[in-house]
């Protein structure tokens, strides 16, 4: 498998408290990657370095083997590296289709332009065929007010990959989504992001989401890293499963019940909000 971003001895530190230490990741071409840490264990500062948010104090940041360590967010971004937040950045006032056309002019304009000269019929229906990618299409006109929680996430997600990014960083995406929607959204999301053969790191809270959906895990301890490995393996770390997860985690050996959720009955036109 190709590394497509290395980190190497990546640290940040706010005087003397190091927020991340010692830091060492690689991430291969098409590669789903689960994060787990507590609050505070130095996931989302890894992120934060790694999209150019926030500064690194030591070490390095390869993007297929190009030193990118320090570059502007915006620079980040044009060489495909992009990102989503806990919280969708979104419009709420404008319909699903406005927030993505204003999503695929800022990512295609290489200078100053207005928004609405710059809408054409091909930038609509490339903005309809995202929607459909990630199957909320059939929202396209709907104020982003009126959708519910999973909904507006996989419309925040669609426009984090308007500029076709190669690697792409989930900082928790199922936050907000109710229990019996998460399992529907993640199928959803990773389907669509597998279909462009989009690289994806996701920080995640629930384990049963990272052990269906990451053949591999990164456990975040105190700004340093626990355990990096098969998800299976690292979720039966001692240290791992003292530090983390807690002695009282099991994991699942059947499949996922395939419920028909909300969010699924939604996506699949049966119970539009």
């Amino acid at each position: 498998m190709t590394t497509i971003l290395e980190t190497r001895n990546l640290e940040k530190s706010f005087g003397a408290v190091y927020a991340a230490k010692d830091i060492n990741i690689k991430i291969g071409a098409g590669e789903v990657l689960g994060v787990i840490g507590s609050n505070g264990a130095g996931k989302t500062t890894f992120v934060n370095m790694a999209t150019g948010y926030l500064a690194p104090s030591a070490g390095e940041i390869l993007y297929r083997g190009k030193n990118i360590t320090g570059l502007p967010t915006r620079d980040i971004t044009k060489l495909g590296i992009c990102r989503s937040f806990q919280i969708p950045q979104l419009f709420p006032e404008l319909p699903v289709i406005e927030n993505m056309l204003i999503a695929l002019t800022v990512a295609k304009q290489t200078g100053p332009v207005l928004f609405k000269p710059a809408i054409n019929p091909a930038l609509e229906e490339e903005a309809m065929t995202l929607l459909a990618r990630f199957k909320i299409d059939q929202y396209a006109d709907q104020e982003i007010t009126t959708l519910a929680q999973g909904v507006r996430k996989l419309v925040d997600i669609a426009m984090a990959t308007v500029a076709e990014p190669e690697l792409l960083f989930l900082d928790e995406p199922t936050s907000g989504v109710s229990a019996d929607e998460k399992m529907d959204f993640m199928r959803v999301l990773i389907d669509a992001l597998k279909s462009t053969k989009t690289a994806v790191l996701f920080i995640e809270h629930d384990m049963e989401i990272v052990e269906t959906f990451s053949p591999r895990c990164v456990a975040f301890y105190e700004g340093t890293i626990l355990a990096d490995g098969p998800t299976a393996e690292v979720l039966e770390n001692q240290k791992v499963r003292e530090f983390v997860i807690g002695s009282e985690f099991h994991r699942s050996t059947a499949e996922p019940e395939k419920r028909q959720s909300k969010l699924s009955q939604e996506i699949s036109g049966k119970g539009a909000a």
